[in-house]
């Protein structure tokens, strides 16, 4: 009988190749629990809550008879559709005129004017209710300008509601207009066609799936948003807000989940339609097609840079409203500078604390989220073991998106703080607010991430696998440094967010958690406005320094680490 003798680094290099099966399998099966634990099973602990009554004895439909039948609370159904239709039908036009000077035109300055385009991105929603008080409310200084309305009402929601969700479409848009095959335009202007025909024909068709998505964005923004109806929308009762009074002020969980499914219904049609219409799409550029280059005309680029400026100039003056009115002594009736405002502790017990809270949990949800979600990413991108696993993680990955922050807040109301559940330990604490926002904002990185693992070779994992190497040094040594700007990026969208968001941990702190924009809530209601303008102020200029920290690594890790990009 011969013996054969295995070479030792064989034997070793055979037994990591069975390591990363192992772990491979066993990193999918703990992606799908993560997964299960902080998206699926706080949605089924919301679906199952509206279905019982205040004991937890199932009572079917009940709940929903009762909030139908109550006109005062199907009112708010009514009063949140309208007001998110005016507000979308006012965006989108708005956005597409900005992005169509931006893309279509040889107008000046065009990095500035995007840039002011985005600051809304960088600040709580609250802020525009905040500025539209000082600007038209009871002491505001343009309230005559209203000729005897008031700002507080569907008013003021529609109008800081168009403010707030105008750069999400534009960003949209902006990507839309920003490919088009010059050669229909060529021959459009060969055949002597009108501008406005062109536009009609060829401009509008190109983007309409830009439009329709934007449209269904900026309608589940209005309808979703807590913070701006809770502010400025006085006796004008929305959905939100009653999600809020139901839990909040009344403690009926059971009638509050039923809002939560009321909210839900439009996120996820418009996210199901954006489904069926991404399908329908066609490449816009062909491997013939040539890229659009505006062409310099005179009036018509200065009347787009007029348009634009016009905008700009409201979106700064609504910001800078907030800003100035946070160091103002007595608004209106004393312009004089103080900075008595950010002496917090004079509004709210907590002082500072929320603010530093908030730091804290946007630090952490960008840290945990990020390192979770791309690993996450490459396990359902770049593994083939467990296939059922992968495709069941990526479903529960998507799942976010049509799911507003205040449904989802709820959800873990019900979940995390049932008796039943062991880890009910951690409600209340600053876990739950950094596994709540990472849960929030998932689907976005996810995708993200997958785009930038898409672009990279599956070479990489096979000639790693032919050379023994583990795919765990692999994705250490190749894939996150390849990735490393995709990160960056995953990193800053997660902190801005988990910063400025309201909705979505309206429900979750304690007193010892409360976050800056619950802050800003409280000292509202309170009626200490000049307070929670500082606070929101606050989260502006520190969102705005993130975004900058973020840009100055970008540009230090693609000109050092990066170089290979370059030739």
């Amino acid at each position: 009988m011969s013996v054969v003798l295995v070479p030792r680094s064989s034997a070793l290099a055979a037994f990591r190749q069975r390591m990363d099966a192992v772990t491979i399998r066993i990193g999918v099966l703990l992606l799908v629990a993560w997964l299960f634990i902080i998206i699926a099973l706080p949605l089924w602990a919301l679906l199952s809550k509206g279905f019982e009554n205040s004991s937890g004895a199932f009572v079917g439909l009940d709940n929903f008879v009762t909030y139908f039948s109550t006109p005062t609370l199907f009112n708010s159904v009514f009063n949140s559709f309208w007001v998110a239709l005016l507000a979308t039908a006012i965006v989108i036009p708005l956005a597409f005129g900005y992005a169509y000077a931006l893309t279509r035109s040889c107008m000046p300055f065009k990095g500035l004017f995007y840039a002011i385009a985005l600051l809304p991105l960088f600040a709580p929603s609250l802020l525009s209710a905040i500025s539209l008080i000082y600007l038209f409310g009871n002491q505001g200084v343009l309230k005559t300008l209203l000729f005897g309305h008031t700002i507080y009402g569907p008013l003021g929601i529609v109008i800081a509601q168009v403010f707030y969700c105008f750069p999400h479409a534009l960003i949209i848009l902006m990507t839309a207009l920003a490919l088009a095959d010059a050669r229909l335009y060529e021959v459009a202007d060969a055949l002597g066609t009108k501008p406005s025909r062109v536009f009609r024909t060829v401009t509008l068709p190109g983007a309409k799936y830009g439009l329709v998505n934007a449209a269904f964005v900026v309608f589940t923004l209005v309808i979703t948003d807590f913070g701006i109806a809770k502010v400025i929308g006085g006796q004008f009762n929305v959905l939100a807000t009653d999600a809020y009074k139901q839990v909040v002020g009344q403690q009926n969980f059971s009638m509050g989940a039923v809002v939560g499914m009321i909210l839900l219904v439009p996120a996820v049609v418009a996210f199901a339609i954006d489904r069926v219409v991404q399908r329908r799409q066609v490449a816009l550029l062909s491997a013939r097609a040539v890229p659009l280059q505006p062409k310099q005309q005179g009036l018509r680029d200065a009347a787009m840079t007029a348009y634009v400026a016009c905008l700009a100039v409201l979106i700064i003056g609504v910001l800078g409203t907030a800003v100035w009115a946070s160091f103002i002594v007595y608004w209106p009736y004393n312009l004089a500078l103080t900075l008595k405002n950010y002496d917090f502790g004079t509004f709210d017990a907590a002082g500072w604390s929320p603010y530093f809270n908030s730091i804290k949990m946007a630090a952490l949800t960008a840290l945990i989220g990020t390192a979770t979600i791309f690993t996450g990413a490459y396990l359902v991108e770049k593994t083939r073991a467990n296939s059922i696993g992968r495709s069941i993680a990526h479903l529960l990955a998507m799942l976010p998106v049509a799911v507003p922050g205040l449904v989802l807040g709820l959800g873990y109301v019900f979940f995390f703080n049932a008796k039943w559940n062991p880890l009910n330990i951690f409600y209340g604490t600053m876990l739950v607010l950094v596994v709540n926002s990472i849960a929030h904002f998932y689907t976005v990185a996810h995708i993200t991430a997958l785009t930038a693992l898409k672009q990279i070779d599956p070479e990489f994992e096979s000639v790693s696998a032919s050379l023994k190497v583990s795919i765990w040094r692999t994705f250490r040594r190749v894939t996150v440094p390849i990735c490393m700007p995709a990160i960056f990026d995953i990193a800053i969208y997660m902190f801005v967010n988990a910063l400025t968001t309201v909705s979505a941990v309206i429900f979750l702190y304690s007193p010892s958690t409360k976050l800056a924009s619950v802050a800003i809530v409280h000292m509202d209601e309170a009626g200490f406005t000049a307070g929670a303008a500082a606070m929101a102020t606050l989260i502006l200029v520190t969102a705005l320094a993130a975004k900058l920290l973020h840009l100055a690594l970008n540009r230090l890790f693609f000109f050092r680490a990066q170089a290979w990009r370059t030739r």
